[in-house]
This record gives structure tokens, sequence and C-alpha cells, in this order.
């Protein structure tokens, strides 16, 4: 469901952490504990709490991803079933150095057509005030910003590396879900456009409803 005014739009929209507790994430951020002692890894899909702490740190896209199944009224997989789709496809590549490259927009946004049957445009430049354009046509857009918008760092180290959910919008305010976000700062999160600036990358993918079946 969308609501708007002539000067606002927010949609209802679940949230979903690319973390198993959302609540101790500002533990795990801040170094003070260990991904692998989150007591719900296993509610991750993951086989153990090490393969659940290596890959949660990845997955703010594939978070984002859930969210908009669940708007939409489809099914959501585990964060670690799609995350092997997503490895499948291309969108993620693991390196030879045990690193991952990804989330890679164009495989990314091909798996999210093909298997979900959902819009998924990829815009390598997406400026600012066309999220509300999308938003308000009762899209989706996934963000990337720096990690820090979470707790609107005056100074981030640079624009771009994690992606969040923006489910609203207004003449002031962009509104998001950060599947990093801190508690109370993830959900329906108002980031004012002036501070946007500072995080965001001007890159994204906009996604939108399950396409009728073509006749």
């Amino acid at each position: 469901m969308t609501y708007s005014t002539s000067s606002a739009v927010l949609q209802q929209v679940p949230y979903y952490s690319q973390w198993a507790s959302p609540e101790l994430v500002p533990a795990i951020v801040g170094g003070t504990m260990r991904a692998a002692d989150d007591p719900r890894w296993a509610e991750y899909g993951a086989s153990t709490p090490e393969e659940y702490e290596w890959w949660a740190v990845q997955l703010c896209g594939v978070a984002c991803l859930r969210m908009a199944l669940g708007a939409w009224n489809l099914d959501v997989p585990d964060p670690m079933r799609l995350a092997a789709d997503c490895v499948e496809v291309g969108a993620y590549v693991h390196r030879e150095d045990g690193g991952l490259d990804g989330l890679i927009y164009a495989p990314f946004a091909a798996y999210v057509r093909s298997r979900w049957n959902l819009v998924a445009d990829v815009y390598p430049d997406l400026p600012a005030d066309q999220i509300t354009k999308h938003v308000a046509a009762g899209n989706l857009v996934m963000l990337s910003v720096h990690r820090t918008i979470r707790v609107l760092d005056p100074a981030p180290p640079r624009k771009g590396g994690h992606l969040v959910l923006a489910v609203g919008a207004d003449e002031q305010h962009v509104v998001i879900h950060d599947p990093s976000g801190f508690p109370g700062r993830s959900e329906y999160a108002s980031v004012r456009w002036s501070d946007l600036d500072r995080f965001y990358a001007g890159r994204g993918i906009v996604l939108g409803r399950p396409r009728a079946p073509q006749a």
C-alpha cells in the first residue's frame, strides 16, 4: 500500500535486517561482539556461525530484495538461499583472495526479473531528485550509500558501498529502510536530502511490483 499527498509518499514495506538479530547491530559493527556469537545465526539459513558471520556483512542488497518481496506479498526466502542464487547468476563473485565482489547490479537485476517477475532497472546515474519520482510511482529504490548513513556521519570517508531501500520521500527527506541500521534508525529513517548527498554515490536499482503475465 502507498500513502501519498501532493508532497509526500510513504510505502508500507516490511523491514529485514542483513543481520539475524537487528538489536545487536551496534555491538557487531562496533567490534564489541562477533557476529558468530549472534544467538539467532541459524535463522539466517547458514550452516555454521562462521558462515553466517562471513556472509551477513555482505548481504545488504539481499536484505533490500527481501523487503521488496515482502512488500509485494511474495515468498521471502532466507538470506543464504538468496545469496546462493546470486552467486549462481554472477551477482556475487568469489575472489581468489577469499573476498567477494558484489553486489553486481546487472546480473542481480536480471535475476530479479527472471526469478521473481519484478521490474528491476539498473541506474548507473540516478540523481537524487529522481528518487521521489520512482517512489511516488509505487517503486522501491535500492540506493548505494556509505554505511555510516546509519549515524548521519558528518564526514563519511567516501560515498557508496552499502545498499539501503528508499520507501518514501517528501520535499525535505528521503525515507529509508537501512539493512544495517541501528535500533530506532533502521526502519522508516528520515534522511534530509542535504544529508543524503554526503553518502549517496548517485546510483541504484529501481524495483517495481510484479509484472502482469503476458497473454
